[in-house]
C-alpha cells in the first residue's frame, strides 16, 4: 500500500468518522466499519514496516550471497586446476567442474572435492596448496550456504509481507465500499459533508493535507 493511501484512509477513519460520529449511531454498522478500517491500516503500517526490512534485507542478502559463491567457486577453480596439473587422467575427471555451475553444483563439488582430496593432500599441497585448502574450503562453503539461508529468509519475509498487505488492503478495501453505502445514504441530506467523503475517497497525496482541514470543518 503506498504512503498517501495509509494517509488518506488514516484521515478517513478517526477524523470523518470522530468529527461527524453524531450522523452515525454508537451501535451501528458504520461506527463498526470505521473502526474495522482503522485496524486494517494498522495492520499495513506493520506489514509495509516488515516489507521494508524485508526488502533491505534480501538486497544485503544478495550482496552476501554473491560474495560467498565467488569465493566458493574461487576455491574449487584453484583445487580443480592444481589437480590437473598432478597429471592424471582419473585425478582429472574426479575434479572436473562444469563452467557454468548454478549454486547447487557449486555446493555439490565442494562436497565431492572435500571427499575426494583427503587421499591427495600431500601431492596437492606438494603443488602448491596452503595446507589448509580443506579446512579453507569448507569455511567457504559454510558462508555459502549460511548466506544461501538468509537470502531465502529475506525473500519469504518480503513473501509474508506481501501477503499480509494483500489481506489487510482487501479488509480495508471492503469496509471502504460498505461505507461508501452508508455514508451516502446517512448523508444525502448534507451534499456538502458527502462531497467532502466523496472528495476525500480520492484525494492525491498533494493535497491530503488540505483536505484534512476541509474534512474536520465538514465542508
Amino acid at each position: 500500500m503506498r504512503t498517501y493511501d495509509q494517509r488518506r484512509y488514516r484521515m478517513l477513519v478517526p477524523e470523518f468518522g470522530v468529527a461527524h460520529q453524531d450522523r452515525f449511531p454508537a451501535h451501528g454498522p458504520a461506527r463498526r466499519l470505521f473502526a474495522a478500517v482503522e485496524t486494517a491500516v494498522d495492520q499495513l503500517s506493520t506489514y509495509v514496516t516488515a516489507q521494508d526490512a524485508g526488502r533491505v534485507a534480501s538486497r544485503e542478502s544478495a550482496v552476501s550471497k554473491a560474495a560467498a559463491r565467488k569465493a566458493l567457486n574461487q576455491a574449487l577453480d584453484v583445487i580443480a586446476r592444481t589437480a590437473r596439473a598432478l597429471d592424471s587422467p582419473d585425478i582429472r575427471s574426479t575434479f572436473y567442474l562444469p563452467p557454468v555451475r548454478n549454486d547447487y553444483d557449486a555446493a555439490t563439488a565442494a562436497r565431492t572435492f572435500m571427499r575426494d582430496a583427503v587421499p591427495l593432500r600431500g601431492p596437492l599441497i606438494a603443488h602448491g596448496l596452503p595446507k589448509s585448502f580443506l579446512t579453507d574450503l569448507e569455511e567457504r562453503l559454510d558462508a555459502f550456504e549460511r548466506a544461501t539461508r538468509d537470502r531465502l529468509s529475506a525473500l519469504e519475509m518480503c513473501a509474508a509481507a506481501a501477503a499480509g498487505l494483500g489481506t489487510a488492503m482487501a479488509r480495508a478495501t471492503h469496509a471502504l465500499t460498505r461505507l461508501d453505502a452508508i455514508v451516502d445514504n446517512t448523508l444525502r441530506a448534507e451534499p456538502r459533508l458527502l462531497q467532502t467523503w466523496t472528495t476525500l475517497r480520492r484525494v492525491p497525496r498533494s493535497r491530503a493535507t488540505r483536505r484534512r482541514a476541509e474534512v474536520l470543518a465538514g465542508a
